[in-house]
């Protein structure tokens, strides 16, 4: 079914410009920092190969430039692969944002297409305190799959999300900048998921931007404002077209619920063109506190 055309007046301030797809929960590890607190025992979730497709093209009809696929972790879900190739295939940019423990070769063989983009999280230099925020020790698995990445020509982003008092933020950016790695940006662990703590609002977490001009999905079919905004859900893809949930009076109750924050708020001043703050950093969003050097 073709999807008729949302404006940005209609939704939001700015064109669709990027669209999560959260394909699994599953992931090897439980980091502390886990928006979405994922990890080994947990469901992968409801959505098929056959729905995320549908929302691809759904997607494309809207207008969406880019998708960015997520988990857990995404090299887990059995079809990303082909969503890859279909998200390529109708011309949409996509990155691959995985914790880069473990990719298979014909994997690494669909991330090295043009207009695919792997994205990462690196905690420390010191395989030790990496370990203790991610739960496992990957620290090696994780910086080989990072120079192959680099071998291959993929381009690349890593994040680092500032979790302990002593962590080596400054010495991680450092290293990963030694092994040729240039995007690179620090966040504040964002009390969510299996970061929450009682007490705390989870909306209060929120840049306030959520749902300018991008949208997740969850891996049960629920549409959010982002990926940290999964607490409220504006409606389902399993039962709606994707332009019928961001069209709909749900969302655009939702979007006002969300606080709408100062320029200094948060230390969070993203640019116009910024896609958003973690786990989605990019380099035209460039707070004070995404600097590791600080």
């Amino acid at each position: 079914m073709t999807v008729p055309a949302i404006t940005p007046t209609e939704t939001s301030d700015k064109a669709w410009d990027r669209l999560w797809l959260e394909i699994t929960r599953r992931c090897q590890l439980a980091c502390r920092p886990c928006y979405n607190a994922s990890g080994p025992g947990v469901p992968s979730g409801t959505m098929t190969s056959a729905d995320w497709h549908r929302v691809i093209d759904q997607a494309t009809d809207l207008g969406v430039r880019e998708l960015c696929v997520i988990g857990g972790e995404p090299t887990l879900y059995p079809g990303l692969a082909t969503l890859i190739n279909h998200a390529v295939g109708v011309g949409l940019g996509i990155e691959v944002y995985s914790n880069l423990v473990h990719v298979r070769d014909d994997l690494w063989r669909v991330l090295a297409q043009d207009g695919v983009r792997l994205a990462t999280s690196w905690y420390s230099d010191d395989q030790d305190q990496h370990g203790a925020i991610t739960g496992r020790p990957t620290w090696r698995q994780t910086r080989a799959n990072i120079d192959r990445a680099a071998e291959l020509g993929i381009p690349l982003r890593v994040g680092i999300v500032r979790v302990l008092d002593s962590q080596r933020v400054h010495q991680a950016a450092e290293q990963l900048r030694l092994r040729g790695v240039t995007n690179v940006s620090a966040d504040h662990t964002r009390r969510i998921g299996r970061a929450a703590e009682p007490g705390i609002d989870p909306l209060a977490e929120l840049c306030g931007r959520c749902g300018d001009g991008r949208a997740a999905i969850g891996p049960d079919g629920e549409v959010w404002l982002c990926t940290m905004a999964r607490a409220i859900s504006a409606g389902n893809v399993r039962e709606h077209t994707l332009g019928d949930v961001l069209s709909g009076q749900a969302w655009r109750e939702l979007r006002r619920r969300i606080p709408r924050r100062s320029p200094d708020a948060n230390g969070c001043k993203p640019n116009d063109d910024s896609n958003d703050c973690a786990p989605a950093e990019t380099e035209s969003c460039n707070p004070s506190f995404c600097n590791p050097d600080r």
